[in-house]
């Protein structure tokens, strides 16, 4: 039979490593919230300054970025990479009397594979939407000099 004092240490033992746990846990919750309120403070004066336009972003873009609409003067610079290399193609020779995707796909060095061909698809339609290329025909695009030219 076990001793009266043997249990209560062990029951002591038990009850200090649960406090131990839950003092690591109110710590963590702590940093947390000390976080929540330094990010709350930091928008709060955002918001308070006096609001001026945003500024252009300088230098080149990076891959996933947003796709500006074309304003007069703007170089395919400014576009995602992969944008570039699509309008570079279809500024080409080859592009000038316009291209299918799965061509587009095939100049890229691309597998004319389905999935494949519909991302270039939607990247060719937002670069129309944007005044970077024109669909000459359904399903078939071009540069924007070649098809005002």
């Amino acid at each position: 039979m076990p001793s009266v004092l043997g249990l209560l240490e062990a029951r002591e033992k038990k009850v200090r490593e649960e406090v131990a746990r839950l003092r690591a846990a109110l710590g963590e919750a702590e940093a947390a919230l000390e976080r929540l309120v330094d990010a709350r403070a930091t928008v709060a004066e955002v918001l308070a300054e006096p609001s001026c336009a945003v500024a252009e972003p300088v230098g080149s873009a990076v891959a996933g970025s947003v796709v500006p609409h074309r304003a007069e003067g703007m170089e395919a610079s400014v576009l995602a990479p992969d944008y570039q290399r699509i309008v570079s193609v279809l500024e080409s020779e080859a592009g000038r009397e316009g291209m299918r995707c799965q061509q587009l796909a095939a100049a890229l060095g691309l597998e004319a594979v389905p999935a494949k061909v519909e991302g270039l698809r939607s990247k060719a339609k937002r670069l129309v939407e944007r005044g970077w290329a024109r669909q000459v025909r359904p399903g078939v695009f071009t540069a924007l000099a070649a098809a005002a030219g």
